[in-house]
């Protein structure tokens, strides 16, 4: 089977593919069947109306008896009622909205005789004419349609005019059959000016997408199109803002890069020197020496590729589904890890936390958090001081509230601002020295800057924030955060 070529395959998929205008098109033609819809409910509402309040059978059955008044002779007035029959019958079939034939019935008023009978009614037996049908309109089941009958009556005649009962149903397709003609000569004097105007409407969208559209991959400047319709200024100003955002992460990204090389190009060049000490000296102290300073190179350079890490992974856009875990257990386990680096530098760790406080938080996040706030404590509190770490819940459990305070020397005033900053390090420590921490006189560091920019990331994702405060005793500093809670899953 040969397959379609390309051309027709691409005509195809134009045609199938959703446009406004044709939207637009559509919602004209529905508009147009609710027209007909509603015209044709308020046609039946009157009929139905009109046949209960005004019944024209009775006001047709009034008027002939009416024209047969003023005639005694029997056969006159069968030759009266035979022209009426048949001329009623041939005008009904021309207006084609009422269904059926008409028939008449004339009798002698004073001795019951039959004076005149449609022909159509000598195969149907109507029923027998009662004192209490007189003046009324009846209805009787003749052959298988549902008749009304009309029984009238003066000094000289009888009368009974039998119509077909006309059903709902069959009202409602002859009036619908009536009210479409209309519709559709209407309807192209509707459709046109709709589709004009949704064209020519569309012209300053496609222009702004032509605008777009020719663009350079790395142009981010507003669109600069100056819309002049209201209903495009937000469509432009959402775009600006987009492209404003845009250009704030390349240049994010960028001056994060440059900063990122230029940290490992330090601890690089260290190993280099070092490794080409230890290869060329004679001296085994030297070359004890030469290995010390390389490990600690090392040591800095994986610390900085790992919080290098846990920076892009906070960066991504798709975050994991939050975790349900008790916060209380997990703090204390995090603290034991962090125990040995704190003995090492005889300082005491402390924790404020209830038993148990179940939550439901991105881990990850969480992680990043505790584990920086942790290592930039003991990192750059007083040998022999203290850090203290507290976790409860608000009041209303809507937010759970981390602190990790020391009594250290303190970040000065001027660099509280600063410390979550990116490579940012304050005045006063080397090049080795952590993110805007506060270490003693003469303990060396591998800090590289990013531990509280991290902490701060990490915060943000989990839609919570962190803030400096006071630290223990009127000393040091506290890092406070506070995470919404998620609900808990049942």
């Amino acid at each position: 089977m040969r397959s379609e070529p390309h051309s027709v395959r691409t005509a195809w998929q134009r045609l199938a593919e959703p446009t406004l205008v044709r939207r637009s098109v559509a919602s004209v033609m529905a508009a147009f069947v609710i027209v007909w819809g509603v015209l044709l409910s308020y046609n039946y509402i009157n009929y139905k109306q009109a046949i209960t309040y005004d019944p024209g059978l009775a006001k047709y059955g009034d008027a002939v008896l009416e024209s047969l008044a003023p005639i005694a002779d029997p056969a006159q007035a069968a030759a009266a009622l035979a022209s009426t029959d048949q001329w009623t019958n041939i005008r009904r079939r021309q207006v084609g909205v009422l269904p059926g034939t008409l028939l008449h019935e004339l009798k002698d008023a004073a001795t019951g005789q039959l004076v005149f009978a449609s022909p159509s009614l000598r195969q149907l037996t109507p029923p027998p004419t009662t004192p209490a049908a007189v003046g009324v309109i009846t209805e009787a089941p003749l052959g298988e349609t549902i008749h009304r009958i009309y029984t009238g009556s003066n000094a000289r005649w009888a009368l009974r005019v039998i119509e077909p009962k006309r059903m709902d149903a069959n009202f409602l397709q002859s009036s619908g059959r009536a009210l479409l003609p209309y519709l559709l000569l209407a309807s192209p004097f509707v459709l046109l000016p709709v589709w004009l105007s949704v064209r020519n409407g569309l012209q300053p969208l496609q222009q702004l997408a032509s605008r777009i559209a020719q663009r350079g991959k790395d142009d981010l400047q507003p669109v600069g199109f100056n819309a002049q319709h209201r209903e495009l200024k937000p469509l432009e100003q959402s775009l600006d803002h987009l492209f404003a955002q845009l250009r704030q992460k390349v240049e994010r990204e960028r001056a994060f890069v440059q900063d990122a090389a230029h940290e490992i190009r330090t601890p690089l060049a260290v190993i280099t020197a070092q490794a080409h000490v230890m290869a060329r000296s004679q001296s085994e102290d030297e070359r004890t020496e030469a290995q010390a300073h390389l490990e600690q190179a090392i040591a800095r350079t994986s610390h900085l590729a790992q919080q290098l890490l846990d920076l892009a992974a906070l960066d991504e856009a798709q975050r994991p589904a939050p975790r349900d875990l008790d916060v209380a257990q997990w703090l204390r386990a995090a603290l034991a890890q962090a125990v040995p680096q704190a003995m090492a530098r005889q300082i005491e760790l402390s924790l404020d936390a209830p038993d148990s406080l179940p939550a439901r938080l991105d881990l990850p996040a969480l992680e990043s958090v505790v584990h920086n706030l942790l290592d930039n404590a003991v990192r750059y509190a007083l040998a022999g001081g203290t850090v203290a770490v507290g976790l409860r819940a608000d009041n209303s459990g809507t937010t759970l509230q981390l602190a990790v305070q020391d009594d250290g020397p303190g970040i000065p005033a001027a660099e509280q601002g600063k410390v979550f900053e990116r490579f940012y390090r304050g005045p006063g420590h080397a090049a080795s020295t952590g993110s805007g921490g506060h270490n003693d006189a003469g303990h060396a560091t591998n800090g590289s800057g990013l531990g509280l920019a991290i902490v701060r990331q990490a915060a943000l994702r989990m839609g919570g924030q962190v803030r400096l405060g006071q630290g223990l005793g009127g000393r040091g500093v506290g890092f406070f955060v506070e995470i919404p809670l998620a609900a808990r899953r049942s």
